[in-house]
């Protein structure tokens, strides 16, 4: 079994280094390259000031977030999700340099799981094109028509879609029901002897039914797929 899970952060700006923090995660699980519907997603209080730069972004102010639990207080639930699933992100050094700030902070160890970046992926696949997540929906005719600002559930579950397209991964799905279905072909199912009748029922079509239907078949040519089913009840 793969897992994995598509994930994606928004922050106070740009550098975890230099102060900037995380204010919402999200993320969302894929099973052998199907999603389960299984989701994580918070807002985090920063415990900073929100730049205006970051706001024009995702839209979160320092008011919504006030209220909300600070990152050492949602850790333990993010880390269990992630379990040792391997992590998808656009960007994927932004995000992962982030929360792995953010686990410095509360003394807690980095991730250490695989990590696949998308962005890269977009690179080999489509060399020399744009390889933004709006770009790239527009490529692949994912919609994106609720992506009026960022949002780290949104932007996941967009991306999952993206990076579904980047390795094949619908193609994969679809044999994967292929050799479901293949499998179940093949079983071998108990089989028995219907019983019969000691004594058939009688017809319940007259002589003169019969020689009507009869007649009304020899109208229909030679060709008439009554009369193979004739020969085959003779």
């Amino acid at each position: 079994m793969t897992r994995e899970i598509v994930l994606d952060t928004e922050t106070t700006g740009l550098n975890p280094l230099g102060g900037d923090r995380v204010v919402e995660i999200g993320g969302v699980e894929l099973v052998n390259h199907i999603p389960t519907g299984r989701h994580f997603h918070k807002y985090v209080n920063p415990e900073r000031a929100m730049t205006e730069d970051a706001f024009r972004v995702h839209g979160l102010s320092d008011e919504f977030l006030r209220d909300k639990p600070r990152f050492g207080e949602i850790a333990e639930e993010m880390l269990a999700f992630f379990g040792e699933a391997t992590l998808i992100a656009h960007n994927a050094p932004f995000d992962v340099s982030f929360i792995n700030a953010e686990l410095d902070k509360i003394r807690r160890p980095q991730i250490r799981n695989a990590v696949i970046d998308t962005v890269e992926l977009a690179r080999e696949k489509h060399p020399g094109a744009r390889v933004g997540l709006d770009a790239l929906c527009k490529h692949y005719g994912i919609d994106n028509s609720r992506r009026t600002l960022h949002g780290a559930l949104l932007d996941s579950e967009i991306l999952a879609d993206v990076y579904l397209e980047l390795i094949g991964g619908r193609q994969v799905a679809f044999a994967l029901i292929e050799e479901t279905r293949s499998a179940a072909s093949v079983l071998v199912l108990p089989t028995y002897a219907a019983p019969r009748r000691p004594t058939p029922l009688p017809p319940r079509l007259d002589e003169a039914q019969l020689a009507a239907h009869a007649a009304h078949i020899r109208t229909m040519g030679e060709a008439a797929l009554w009369g193979y089913y004739a020969e085959a009840a003779a």
